[in-house]
């Protein structure tokens, strides 16, 4: 059968509290004895209570007296350092409880808000119901994430840049470093076409500039064009004599 919980409140039954008093003072005694043994420590135990005009001690008097000069031989600081009443208890335990409170509704705001940005993000919820503290601590809570993903994104890419780094980021190198270089053969051809373009266009043009001072030369050669008919598009004053860029070598048959 499981033991019923007793409450925490004064008895006002008289002979309830004598019973217990009694039942709880032979406990208590036997706690003193056990952690003095199991622990190798000095204790002692003085009680007073309104049914015996003489106090109970353990272990015994001397032994009280013992403990009580060692005690204040003690410095006073010492002494007091980890000494508590009833009342100095209580509100130790009163701040550790306040303190769990907050951080537990600190933890559950969290949740909220993380619950909430989730929704956001998959369409189920919107931010038409909120108000400014929500959308604050919403704020804050992306703004984390966001904080976490650059320390993530930065010490990825110290990483892959450490030569000392793990054998998959030296394998993601190699990789990258081997993905890369068949792309050098292609740019080659693309520069050797381009060269070759511009080769074709070099010779064309000397072709055009050929022709031009041919027909210049020759004015009268020119079928269906007289010597004063002939048409250049840049003008008729152009003097193609002078011009010595196209030499003979290129055409052997000039003369």
């Amino acid at each position: 059968m499981t033991r019923k919980k007793v409450k925490l409140a004064y008895i006002t039954n008289d002979s309830a509290r004598k019973a217990t008093f009694k039942k709880r003072k032979k406990g208590l005694m036997k706690k003193v004895s056990e952690l003095s043994t199991l622990c190798g420590i000095d204790a002692c135990a003085i009680m007073y209570s309104p049914y015996e005009s003489q106090p109970e001690v353990w272990p015994s008097a001397m032994g009280v007296q013992r403990v009580l000069s060692k005690f204040r031989k003690i410095p006073e600081m010492e002494q007091s350092k980890k000494m508590v009443n009833q009342e100095s208890f209580l509100s130790q335990r009163i701040a550790k409880a306040s303190e769990q409170l907050k951080k537990q509704c600190k933890d559950n705001r969290e949740k909220e808000m993380t619950q909430l940005m989730f929704q956001n993000l998959i369409g189920k919820a919107g931010m038409h119901g909120l108000n400014m503290m929500d959308l604050n601590d919403l704020g804050w809570l992306i703004d984390q994430n966001l904080k976490e993903i650059d320390k993530r994104v930065d010490f990825l890419s110290k990483t892959s840049h450490n030569p000392q780094g793990s054998s998959s980021s030296v394998a993601a190198t190699q990789s990258a470093m081997t993905t890369a270089m068949p792309e050098a053969t292609p740019r080659a051809s693309v520069g050797e076409s381009v060269q070759t373009e511009t080769n074709n266009n070099f010779e064309s043009m000397q072709r055009q500039h050929w022709i031009m001072e041919l027909m210049n030369t020759n004015p009268q050669s020119h079928v269906g064009f007289g010597g004063d008919e002939m048409m250049f598009p840049f003008g008729d004053n152009i003097n193609v004599n002078n011009n010595a860029l196209w030499s003979n070598a290129f055409f052997p048959w000039e003369k």
